[in-house]
């Protein structure tokens, strides 16, 4: 739960006029410094999407991320030229509900291949609480609409939609398949090597999947607790509880009340962690962990990668991540 410095509408407006009109002499993006010859374009608006057309593009694509290493997505603020060099692009991919900044640049963008991820899988609504294993929690969850509310997401437009679809394998897989089909079309010249690409990344996902079925299927508590609401989706698909401190500043202290909810719940469901992000302060996170005798962990929602990640790309972040989970969970 960050704070997020949203853009409004009109000054990307502004800016979008201003990024059209000071490059339209210019035809490269940020990271297409000549020598691209003929590859494909792509903007991917940040880290997870950059990861799949990386790697489902191969050879054939130059990608260009809008958030840098290191910035929290969320509170991304694009440059003029940044905003030019999308409407240059021969192909977008993005996450609606994610950027706000990001979508309505897109949209004014002109950009004959957009792909919003959001499209290919199905979101769904998740509060700060999710519970994959008792569905019988839905009045807990619709409660806890309020704290999701105010951890700063822009949940999509339509019933609070929970943007995070990449931190469940399956999810992403899907997201995937659509990215490489897509690419195909924008391509048709490399259309065999995008298929063989997605074929290989979603085999890959589908281990991961594996794994995290068969590393959290038993274990002493279901619970755990994070600073950043992002991991329904992971929750939900492996039977898992997830407790977010939402509606928190990460730089300030904590409420009394919600250090005792949550103490309350710990002890209940035998939760030994609270988790923060590798982008965000981990003052909240320490904070309730020393009034609540609590362990600190970190598990990465996945938003960028920097030298602090435990891990050199999604796959192997996941891969600490689950690794996170047990120890915490109590995996036998």
């Amino acid at each position: 739960m960050n704070v997020r410095r949203l853009i409004p509408t009109t000054a990307v407006a502004g800016a979008v006029v201003l990024g059209l009109t000071a490059l339209s002499a210019c035809s490269t993006s940020d990271a297409a410094d000549g020598g691209n010859g003929d590859k494909l374009k792509v903007t991917a608006s940040f880290y997870p999407m950059q990861f799949l057309a990386e790697r489902i593009g191969g050879e054939h694509v130059a990608v260009t991320s809008l958030t840098k290493p290191g910035v929290e997505p969320h509170d991304l603020e694009l440059t003029p030229r940044q905003i030019g060099s999308i409407s240059e692009s021969d192909y977008v991919l993005y996450l609606k509900g994610i950027q706000p900044a990001v979508d309505d640049a897109i949209k004014q963008s002109g950009v004959k291949n957009t792909v919003d991820a959001a499209t290919l899988t199905t979101l769904e609504d998740h509060g700060s609480e999710v519970s994959g294993h008792d569905h019988g929690h839905e009045e807990e969850a619709h409660e806890d609409e309020e704290h999701a509310e105010g951890d700063g997401h822009n949940h999509g437009e339509e019933g609070g939609a929970d943007p995070h679809i990449w931190l469940d394998p399956v999810k992403y897989a899907e997201v995937a398949k659509g990215v490489g089909k897509s690419l195909e079309k924008a391509d048709p010249d490399h259309a065999a090597d995008y298929k063989k690409n997605t074929e290989v990344l979603v085999g890959e996902l589908d281990k991961l999947n594996t794994a995290y079925e068969t590393g959290l299927k038993n274990t002493a508590t279901k619970t755990f607790i994070t600073t950043h609401s992002a991991f329904g989706y992971l929750a939900e698909r492996y039977g898992l509880t997830q407790q977010g401190i939402a509606g928190i500043d990460p730089e300030a202290e904590p409420s009394p009340a919600r250090i005792q909810e949550i103490h309350t719940i710990a002890e209940k469901e035998k939760a030994t962690t609270v988790f923060f992000e590798t982008l965000a302060s981990d003052r909240t996170a320490k904070t309730l962990a020393k009034d609540t005798g609590l362990k600190t962990g970190v598990l990465d929602p996945l938003e960028g990668i920097t030298k602090k990640s435990q891990g050199a790309d999604y796959i192997e972040v996941m891969e600490s991540n689950l690794s996170a989970l047990q120890k915490a969970l109590g995996a036998k």
